[in-house]
């Protein structure tokens, strides 16, 4: 049953897309370019820092770009177009915002961010408020409503074995994949990223490479934390792929204590906080470290007293300048004036 069930999304999903692909004008079209970023699995793929990533890369580059995103699980909903951040200042409490909105506004000052289920709607905001050249498009590979030009697609080793939901954790079947201008694949070595990239149909194929800095505070002015090698901690998190995290936090040499997680986009409570602070202490911590996301729902809590702070995630696409110059080419080409 699971697997015919499987098989009927995939093919759902597979019309849905066939039916944009037959007609382009079906999609609506902004006027500047759109970067989407996004991929076959549900949750975890690592789309929100590879959007910041982008952000940065383009932002340096001369151009003004705008973050265009759903802001799932949010608490307070709004018709139309909520801003995130003006690109001057943070406008949004998190309760509007969500919590990838937020850290993407906190994490790239000067950078618009908006949130809404309109992305067009977000988007011609963007171009005539707030100055924006270019858009990236956060978690779009399925947006097909809004045309793009350059579709980059996260993809790793386990989605090549991965099915269709209900039976596997797939959007769209594997073969969407071909519909991408480059896959960015998470993996050692840039062999194996290519090996990834020609077995789900798409080229060119860049790696992308994780590593995590130094622990800081979640508030106040977030002054670094020194945390000595060896040092026993205790993992906190609400996010999709805790073991990711976990894997990272063990592999830049401490101890972990113990791990306690929540679903992702928990909206931490003080209960949480003091089950969290109980079980650390439980297990000789000498501090709780969590990711950037989940800082940014703790902060709205009463942290006195317990000892915690966020490990930053930092990623990275190689080669690095081979992929800055290929998406510059393709932000920059002049599109069709009949698709605008």
């Amino acid at each position: 049953m699971i697997a015919a069930l499987s098989a009927l999304y995939g093919a759902a999903a597979a019309r849905r897309r066939a039916w944009y692909d037959r007609d382009p004008s079906r999609r609506r079209w902004l006027d500047r370019p759109v970067v989407s970023v996004g991929n076959l699995r549900v949750g975890g793929s690592g789309k929100t820092p590879i959007v910041e990533y982008i952000a940065r890369l383009l932002a340096a580059a001369g151009e003004r770009p705008a973050v265009l995103t759903r802001g799932y699980a949010r608490r307070a909903v709004r018709d139309g177009v909520t801003i995130v951040s003006d690109g001057a200042r943070i406008v949004a409490d998190l309760d509007a915002a969500g919590d990838e909105p937020l850290m993407l506004a906190r994490a790239l000052p000067g950078v618009p961010v908006l949130v809404g289920a309109d992305r067009y709607l977000s988007g011609a905001l963007a171009e005539r408020r707030l100055g924006a050249t270019v858009h990236l498009l956060d978690d779009g590979f399925q947006h097909l409503e809004l045309g793009r030009d350059v579709d980059l697609l996260l993809v790793s080793e386990e989605d090549l074995a991965d099915r269709p939901m209900p039976a596997g954790r797939l959007r769209e079947r594997l073969d969407a994949a071909k519909a991408a201008d480059a896959a960015l694949v998470t993996a050692g070595y840039e062999s194996a990223a290519e090996r990834i990239g020609r077995a789900v149909g798409v080229s060119p194929a860049f790696r992308v490479s994780r590593s995590i800095g130094a622990p800081r505070a979640i508030t106040g002015v977030r002054d670094s934390v020194v945390v000595p090698p060896a040092s026993r901690v205790f993992v906190a998190t609400g996010i999709a792929r805790p073991d990711r995290f976990v894997a990272d936090v063990a592999s830049a040499g401490w101890e972990i204590s113990g791990v306690m997680e929540f679903r992702d986009h928990h909206p931490f409570g003080a209960r949480d906080v003091d089950r969290i602070a109980a079980e650390a202490r439980a297990k000789g911590s000498a501090i709780v470290l969590t990711t950037e996301k989940d800082a940014v729902r703790l902060a709205a809590c009463d942290l006195t007293g317990l000892p915690i702070a966020s490990v930053p995630l930092t990623i990275s696409v190689e080669p690095a300048v081979v992929f800055q110059r290929w998406l510059l080419e393709r932000v920059r080409r002049p599109q069709p004036a009949d698709l605008r």
